[in-house]
């Protein structure tokens, strides 16, 4: 792609973290924006930002098909057309398969994983007319499970393999699709998951180096927007993550789950008994995002 100067990038969970930080790179180098998010005051406060002469920014669930249809319909309509799409609204939840809410399951299985296909279903005709570039945004999760997160390791999972899919149907027709592969990024989901949670805090130095480094939203979006213009299959914020893939077969086998396995016992029923005692399996903001 080289230049994204005037092309449109349509992102959605773009009013905050790394959404944010991508759009403000991307914008700096003359790019237009769609943002959809479910927080209008941090859409307001970045649109003030930018300013709205190359943004659009509206409210929208990506849980709904249709708001995501009209939202990429909007954006046709200000732009004439989207080039690139980054599938980026994501959520966690807390606590073990036996702690967590079933309701915050199905919340996040909706965001994260039906949330990507309904962006990328009411974006894909426009961005195969341009020719464009669909950029999922999976995890290292996606390659390596850690305790207590089973919903957001299985999200991060499908979506890979999602990506996987549909650059198999549309790279004939001239699109390009990538992964995006991150280790702990300083954004608000993290944030908040260590506000909440000792035990969290806890496992984090735990795990083995560098698994227990935790990476700028600076530095990750330069690296997503260095990807974005390189139409990237992968992206890997660092990029030891890449690393990581190759090493995926082994990462579950017992030799691989052995440095996590050690302080399991002693550290998953202290979690859920801090997840019981918030008496939710989500951080409060996303709890009153979604409740909207």
């Amino acid at each position: 792609m080289g230049s994204v100067a005037g092309k449109t990038v349509f992102i959605t969970g773009g009013a905050r973290g790394v959404g944010a930080e991508v759009a403000r790179r991307l914008h700096a180098k003359g790019a237009n924006l769609v943002l959809t998010d479910l927080d209008g005051a941090a859409l307001t406060s970045l649109v003030d930002e930018l300013g709205s002469g190359r943004v659009h920014a509206e409210m929208a669930d990506v849980r709904s098909l249709a708001a995501m249809e009209t939202a990429a319909a909007n954006a046709m309509e200000r732009f004439g057309g989207i080039d690139v799409v980054m599938a980026n609204a994501g959520i966690a939840s807390y606590g073990s398969v036996l702690q967590v809410d079933p309701e915050a399951f199905q919340t996040l299985m909706d965001v994260n994983v039906m949330g990507v296909f309904h962006t990328v279903r009411a974006t894909l005709p426009s961005v195969l007319d341009r020719r464009g570039y669909v950029l999922i945004v999976s995890s290292l999760a996606a390659y390596a499970a850690a305790p207590g997160l089973a919903p957001y390791n299985a999200s991060k999972a499908a979506v890979e393999h999602f990506a996987n899919a549909l650059r198999l149907e549309v790279s004939h027709r001239g699109v390009d699709v990538g992964s995006a592969h991150m280790s702990w990024i300083d954004t608000p989901l993290v944030q908040d998951v260590k506000a909440d949670l000792a035990t969290f805090r806890e496992m984090l130095t735990k795990l083995p180096f560098p698994l227990n480094k935790t990476t700028s939203v600076q530095a990750c979006g330069q690296a997503f927007v260095a990807g974005i213009e390189g139409r990237k299959r992968q992206i890997n914020s660092p990029g030891w993550v890449g690393a990581l893939r190759l090493l995926k077969p082994l990462l579950s086998t017992p030799l691989g789950e052995r440095p996590v396995r050690t302080f399991v016992p002693g550290l998953l029923p202290r979690m859920d008994a801090e997840v019981a005692a918030l008496g939710r399996s989500m951080g409060a903001r996303t709890k009153d995002l979604e409740t909207r």
